[in-house]
């Protein structure tokens, strides 16, 4: 543990509060807080900045901590299992502050962060449990915004995105916090909150404004991203078919993905019979499903060589790496029980009345 200053932080009120960043170590930590010193309003009475570098050969995390914050300021290192796991090293490292704001190091929270935090902190009852942030992504004037900057955006409209969200530390301390069998920065946002609403706390919309920049990624981004289907199959597993409704989360087009990957096995098996007829209806409903699938991403995109050619390829590989992820979340979930009434987590506890005294004459 790290530490830059010796300030343990002023007393914990109902309004104070710890920020928690899990960090791999990227240059955009230190805007990220530059952003976080520079918004007015009350100062965290902590942040914690947690170093999930898998390997660093005790390097120091590479991060300016601005003045302002340094006294307050801690670095633990993390397991490197991911952000749920690094998000509750955090939190539980973060003292007993009453909230707990996560950010991610890739965002730059407001100029009036703090002020607007403080007013939704105040607006909070003692039954919600976490507060959202307002998500901006900036993205192109000059063109249109490619698949990478399209799917980033669409952060912007995520429900409960930890990339800034406030949490009260007796509400993950009730559930258990993150579910750290999530091991990407995906879906582990969605199943605490549903696990928080499903103990009987409530979840707000908060005014504060956090941006999103959409990060540099290379062409196969997209591909790599399929990794999240095993996660929705946990999510299934734990909360039931409806919970994309609840969630608010988009379907997807795994059951298209799903129908021209089978496609183009049946041609294969097909070609391998000696079954020459059907292995080129198989194969014909593969490049007509793959050529539906580029078209609909070339079409809103920039429609630049680099980005059609980008399409095209991956296009040819994002349904058959979709279906082996959803098929290896089968396997890998296959005995996850639902959720249980009784593991949902404690439900909030009303404050007690103060007592008052009669007094004698």
């Amino acid at each position: 543990m790290t530490a830059y200053g010796d300030e343990e932080g002023a007393p914990a009120d109902d309004a104070s509060y710890a920020v928690v960043i899990p960090t791999l170590g990227r240059p955009s930590l230190s805007a990220c807080l530059r952003a976080l010193a520079d918004a007015g309003g009350p100062r965290p009475v902590r942040v914690v900045l947690v170093d999930d570098r898998p390997q660093t050969g005790g390097a120091p995390l590479p991060v300016d901590v601005p003045m302002s914050l340094r006294s307050v300021t801690t670095v633990v290192r993390g397991r490197a299992r991911g952000p749920a796991a690094a998000r509750n090293t955090g939190w539980r490292a973060a003292g007993r502050a009453p909230w707990i704001v996560f950010l991610d190091d890739d965002v730059v929270p407001g100029p009036t962060w703090g002020d607007d935090l403080a007013l939704d902190l105040s607006g909070a009852t003692y039954r919600t449990a976490g507060i959202t942030a307002r998500i901006r992504v900036p993205l192109p004037t000059d063109r249109r915004p490619t698949d990478w900057e399209r799917n980033t955006a669409g952060l912007a409209t995520a429900r409960w995105i930890t990339a800034d969200m406030a949490y009260r530390r007796e509400a993950l301390e009730a559930v258990g916090g993150f579910d750290e069998r999530f091991r990407r920065a995906f879906r582990e946002d969605a199943d605490l909150a549903l696990r928080v609403l499903a103990a009987d706390w409530t979840l707000t919309a908060g005014a504060r404004t956090t941006t999103h920049p959409v990060r540099p990624a290379g062409r196969w981004i997209s591909v790599r991203l399929q990794a999240g289907n095993a996660d929705d199959v946990l999510m299934t597993r734990r909360h039931g078919r409806d919970w994309w409704s609840r969630a608010d989360a988009p379907r997807g087009r795994r059951s298209r993905h799903l129908a021209v990957t089978g496609a183009a096995v049946a041609a294969v098996s097909c070609v391998l019979a000696g079954r020459h007829r059907a292995s080129f209806a198989c194969a014909a409903a593969w490049l007509a499903g793959t050529a539906e699938f580029a078209l609909a991403r070339i079409e809103p995109g920039p429609r630049t060589r680099d980005e059609v050619v980008t399409m095209t390829l991956t296009s040819v590989l994002i349904p058959p790496a979709a279906t082996w992820h959803w098929l290896r979340g089968q396997v890998q979930h296959r005995g996850t029980p639902p959720l249980s009434p009784y593991e949902a987590g404690e439900p909030p506890r009303a404050p007690r009345e103060p007592v008052q005294e009669r007094v004698g004459p």
